[in-house]
């Protein structure tokens, strides 16, 4: 009995084939091992993927890597989940993936730990690139959330250990798509206007936010924020969620602070501790100069002790008895030995004269007003140091005074009539009187309008 055959072109059966692959198999997950990883310049990647008797041919279009959180390299251990198709061309069957997490790991994690070591590499993480924070900012800028409780802790514990302090808000999104450019941009946009022109110079910057998920605080790990940070002229203080918590960011950080309240005591001192110093160095200053005068006064009194001569009276008179024991003797004796003592008294005169009492009080006078000379010189040149080093410290305390800081332009704005300092505008309503102080005089205002 005849049959008729069917018979199919090498494309229609392809196409039959693809089309009942693709019906079959429209969602699978696959588990193996990347092999032969390359990427076009077209962006999409081309690997195999296989196991110890298999391999499948995988491709991952551009739009779906893009979204992948780690690199994909040859020698990984992943799941990918895609669909299975033909590429007619050649005949050979594919998955087509649209997802790709690593086998054992987590994808954050592991994208973590590459960034990590790429930027090690690179020794951006080196202490040689970090820049010392000032231990008396008086500019200090926040990028973070305006809305998040890290803002408001950082702000009360600063108000409360520096209150005059001038502090500029950065605001941007902490999480979610979008916010790794904002927080990269927020640096940026700082470092300009601290040496732009005119410059408007930041002394430290505060980066960060409240604690989270690894995925709340991946725009912390992300490589734009990284290298923002580490081009960063201003110092950079990183502040990102709780202790047990650490991101790229902390790492690149001239100063990693465990928490965003920590930063905040970090950036400034206290200013009952910076008083308390001031006066401590004063009175020890004002201890080691007078430890110092009572000191030369005793080495001075001790020299002038082991100086003085003994009465040259006796000198004298024991000269003369001896000069008149001689004179017996030569009346006694033969011309020669009477020669002999006469040449004996003229010597002894003369020794007489060289050690004239008169002659060593003179030299020992010249010698205390040398003394006393180089010690008023020293004394007045180590008052004049101290004096010098005070001032200094005096005059950077004078410089954080809120009067200095109104000297530039800035003012104090007071709700009347309690005169509390107002620092939001729903303090007041509207119509309300508050009373401006500037550097000199006041200003008593009338709210007109309200702006949030």
């Amino acid at each position: 009995m005849n049959q008729e055959r069917e018979i199919y072109t090498v494309s229609e059966l392809t196409h039959a084939i693809k089309f009942v692959l693709e019906e079959d198999f429209p969602e699978v997950w696959v588990e193996g091992e990347i092999s032969n990883f390359r990427v076009p310049s077209s962006g999409h990647a081309y690997f195999t993927l296989k196991d110890k008797d298999s391999q499948l041919k995988v491709v991952l279009f551009k739009l779906n890597k893009r979204l992948l959180k780690f690199e994909p390299e040859d020698g990984l251990h992943v799941i990918v989940r895609g669909r299975i198709s033909i590429y007619e061309s050649r005949g050979e069957y594919q998955l087509i993936a649209d997802y790709m997490e690593p086998k054992g790991i987590g994808a954050l994690q592991l994208a973590f730990e590459q960034l990590k070591e790429k930027l090690l590499k690179e020794g951006i993480f080196d202490e040689a690139h970090k820049i010392p924070i000032p231990q008396f900012p008086q500019k200090i800028a926040i990028v973070t959330s305006p809305t998040g409780a890290a803002i408001r802790d950082m702000l009360r514990i600063i108000d409360r250990r520096f209150s005059n302090v001038h502090i500029i808000i950065y605001p941007v999104k902490v999480q979610g798509e979008g916010a790794s450019i904002e927080i990269a941009h927020a640096i940026k946009e700082l470092n300009e206007l601290s040496h732009g022109e005119p410059a408007e110079p930041i002394d430290v910057m505060i980066v960060g936010r409240g604690g989270g998920s690894i995925e709340d605080l991946w725009s912390f790990n992300e490589e734009i924020v990284a290298r923002a940070i580490y081009d960063s002229k201003i110092p950079v203080i990183s502040a990102v969620g709780h202790e047990i918590d650490y991101t790229i960011a902390d790492f690149v950080a001239d100063l990693r602070a465990p928490t965003p309240s920590a930063a905040a005591e970090l950036v400034v001192k206290d200013k009952r501790e910076v008083v308390q110093n001031i006066i401590g160095l004063e009175k020890r200053l004002i201890n080691a100069v007078q430890n110092m005068i009572d000191i030369l006064k005793s080495d001075l009194t001790g020299l002038q002790e082991r100086r003085v001569l003994k009465s040259p009276l006796d000198k004298i008179y024991e000269l003369q008895q001896k000069t008149d024991d001689m004179g017996l003797r030569v009346s006694r004796s033969p011309l020669l030995i009477y020669k002999k003592f006469k040449e004996r008294t003229f010597h002894l005169s003369r020794s007489l004269f060289i050690l004239n009492p008169e002659v060593r009080i003179r030299r020992i006078k010249e010698i205390l007003s040398e003394l006393t000379k180089g010690l008023e010189t020293t004394i007045g040149h180590r008052m004049e140091m101290f004096d010098k080093r005070l001032q200094g410290e005096l005059g950077r305390l004078n410089a954080l005074s809120p009067l200095s800081v109104m000297e530039r332009g800035y003012s104090i704005c007071r709700r009347m009539p309690d005169m509390k300092i107002i620092k939001n505008s729903t303090e007041v309503e509207k119509g309300g009187q508050v009373n401006v102080r500037l550097h000199k005089g006041e200003l008593i205002c009338r709210v007109e309008e309200q702006k949030h």
